[in-house]
């Protein structure tokens, strides 16, 4: 013991210097990486991405995944190494809540002026986004109404639409499904007005219709024009001119057909069963090129960089298995987990063995030309994880290397380690315990439009994001015992920051509170941030186990770091919360925080696997409990209805749920947490155990 004790010390001078001073990267892996990792090549990737048709269940779209495998096959990955996973996508059938795409496939299609004028207004396949996508073929000449936005029923108060064309601003399928399927109008014709349309005229919007099994048969199709298109017919019609439009889509239409996964591993040498997983998404329209061409190009060299190393033995094998997946976004993602049930992440807590995920959405935006930034995400709260400390290192490291290639910018490397946000495929390996990210780009106002092409795209950002996720998994499938020690200190250190955050945000709250209502909020606040200590506890634990996940004891001087750095959280949390107490007055002995004078001890238990897909209960619930969740004081955003369903993974009370949801977020009444799990209870998607 006292051996041990001796080393622990030696470990804690030592590292202490080394976290605060240094990268925990292998300076020669960071030299390799940054000599055969290519964002040339990425690039060259994208621009042969962007020209396929690539909507998600769509033939367009099995012909890029075709290229990405055969582009895999030249980089040395055989039949073993390399493959596609299929799944029928018709519309119809479900992977847990998520509705599968139709197949769909057009040949031809073309928007014609006939009244006042004859002229050609927009045609497929030359400007691809210009049909909305899901449109079924059909052939009609009638009137052209103009009826505003077109998303809500008042839109169409006093207006005869059955039978002719409807003109309005919002997004196709929420148009479609009013003013076709609603009020029988023949098709739809939208077009982009907002800021980003006063600012560039001629760009179109990329829309869809997105049918339900019910509305299949009754689809029509729609088109998408550019705001100076879209206000010239708007114009004619203020004007009292009569316009006639003539709209002809040709092909197949709707078809039952397949989502597309391709995969590639790189097999692990001494843990192959032990994973971390490299996704992007490879759908969109024509071109699309910064969403997700560029994801799915960086993993693409990133896949041939790695197996070339490898090849030529200048690195070895990984210890543990790395995956790489091209998904068609959401939905895709959600049948490949549906059918790989053993996909389980380290947090799981049924023992998962994927260490983390990266998923590239979005990574080459040219920083000069969009005024943009990269966002790495964050865990949310469910999830207690090293990743984001080593995310934070391996940013640092990027900035620090001096990446330029002959066709890239000149910029500098602009970023911000950002706190969780969905709207990717990430989102899917969270709900299942995986500890995972997002590399994105934000503001990007080419984003769903026709101005998202390979020109904007930067070979300098791709080559840094590719550096920055390789890096980072690669040092996780092959972590050394002086790696994870620097880990555990970067990830003290990030909790200690956490928990300080945490305790700013509570102080600036209580110094609102009223006189009356302090000391109850003084329990609350250390009820917070004893969740937030305990979350922060187990990301430093779980070093440990992204060490070697078989046996967390394997090294005794990082087991024992590890508890002295748990022990040091656990006093700071004491000394925080003590000093709040005195502060703002102390606590009564009768003073209750309100979670515990309104506690719900029913525990839930999850039925269903993966996120709810997207606006879930207002689709499947009476109409009379959907209103709460379009309702101006519905409490939950997007991302905050995602963490609830993934906070309950654990088996969670309600009280518990919600003083997690609070420290994550703001303080919500339990009432609301109870409401938001009955209903999806009542849809048979949990179950309410217990008192």
């Amino acid at each position: 013991m006292r051996s041990v004790l001796a080393g622990v010390a030696v470990a804690l001078l030592a590292h202490t210097l080394g976290a605060a001073q240094g990268t925990l990267f292998d300076p020669r892996v960071r030299d390799l990486l940054h000599e055969e990792l290519s964002g040339e090549r990425a690039k060259e990737h994208v621009i042969a991405i962007t020209r396929h048709h690539r909507i998600q269940g769509s033939r367009g779209y099995r012909d890029a995944a075709d290229w990405v495998l055969a582009t895999l096959r030249e980089s040395g990955f055989d039949e073993e190494h390399a493959w596609i996973e299929s799944f029928p996508s018709d519309g119809r059938i479900h992977y847990q809540t998520w509705q599968s795409p139709s197949g769909w496939d057009i040949s031809a299609a073309e928007l014609r002026m006939l009244e006042p004028s004859e002229e050609r207004i927009i045609g497929y396949p030359e400007i691809a986004m210009s049909v909305v996508t899901y449109s079924n073929t059909g052939d009609v000449s009638a009137e052209l109404v103009w009826v505003g936005a077109g998303d809500a029923e008042s839109d169409y108060a006093g207006k005869d639409v059955r039978g002719k064309f409807v003109l309005a601003t919002r997004y196709g399928g929420s148009v479609h499904r009013l003013a076709v399927l609603q009020h029988g109008a023949a098709a739809v014709v939208c077009y982009l007005d907002d800021e980003r349309a006063a600012e560039h005229p001629d760009m179109l919007q990329y829309t869809g219709m997105w049918p339900r099994p019910d509305e299949l048969e009754r689809t029509t199709f729609g088109f998408n024009l550019t705001n100076r298109q879209g206000e010239r017919l708007r114009g004619l019609l203020e004007d009292g001119q009569k316009v006639v439009l003539r709209g002809k889509v040709e092909g197949i239409g709707l078809e039952p057909f397949a989502m597309d996964v391709v995969v590639a591993k790189l097999d692990g040498a001494e843990r192959p069963e032990e994973e971390l997983v490299f996704s992007a998404h490879l759908d969109h329209p024509k071109e699309s090129a910064n969403d997700n061409a560029s994801g799915s190009g960086a993993i693409l060299d990133m896949a041939r960089a790695l197996r070339r190393l490898i090849d030529e033995q200048r690195l070895p094998a990984p210890e543990r298995t790395l995956r790489f997946l091209w998904v068609p976004e959401w939905y895709g993602t959600m049948a490949y987990l549906d059918a790989h049930p053993e996909v389980l992440g380290i947090t799981a807590q049924r023992g998962g063995t994927v260490l983390a995920n990266l998923n590239l959405d979005m990574v080459g935006e040219n920083l000069e030309l969009l005024h943009s930034r990269l966002l790495v995400t964050k865990n949310p709260f469910s999830i207690p994880t090293c990743l984001d400390d080593l995310l934070a290192d391996a940013l640092a490291l990027v900035d620090g290397l001096d990446v330029r290639t002959p066709r890239g910018s000149r910029s500098s490397f602009n970023y911000s380690h950002s706190a969780y946000s969905g709207g990717s495929d990430h989102m899917m390996f969270l709900d299942r315990g995986v500890p995972s990210a997002m590399l994105s780009h934000a503001p990007d106002y080419t984003h769903h439009t026709s101005e998202d092409t390979p020109d904007k795209v930067d070979p300098v950002q791709l080559e840094r994001c590719e550096i920055l996720a390789t890096s980072a998994l690669w040092t996780l499938a092959n972590l050394t015992e002086r790696q994870a020690l620097d880990l555990a200190w970067l990830t003290a250190a990030g909790a200690n920051e956490r928990v300080d955050a945490q305790v700013r945000r509570l102080r600036g709250a209580l110094a609102q509170a009223k006189p009356e209502e302090l000391a109850a909020r003084v329990a609350e606040a250390a009820q917070t941030l004893e969740v937030q200590a305990q979350r922060e506890l187990q990301a430093i634990e779980s070093v440990l186990r992204h060490y070697d996940l078989r046996d967390t004891s394997a090294s005794p001087v990082l087991a024992r770091v590890v508890f002295e750095h748990q022990e040091s959280l656990r006093r700071q949390v004491e000394h925080r919360r003590a000093a709040l107490a005195l502060e703002f007055g102390g606590e009564r002995d009768d003073a209750r925080p309100a979670s515990a004078r309104q506690a719900d001890g029913r525990r839930v238990v999850r039925k269903t696997r993966g996120p709810l897909a997207f606006g879930f209960q207002e689709r499947a619930l009476p109409p009379e409990r959907a209103a709460w969740y379009s309702a101006p004081d519905f409490p939950f955003g997007g991302d905050e209805r995602f963490e609830l369903v993934n906070l309950a993974n654990a088996g969670s009370t309600l009280s518990e749920i919600r003083a997690q949801y609070c420290a994550e977020f703001e303080p919500v009444d339990l009432t609301h947490i109870a409401r938001f799990f009955e209903d999806l209870e009542a849809l048979e998607l949990v179950e309410l155990v217990g008192d």
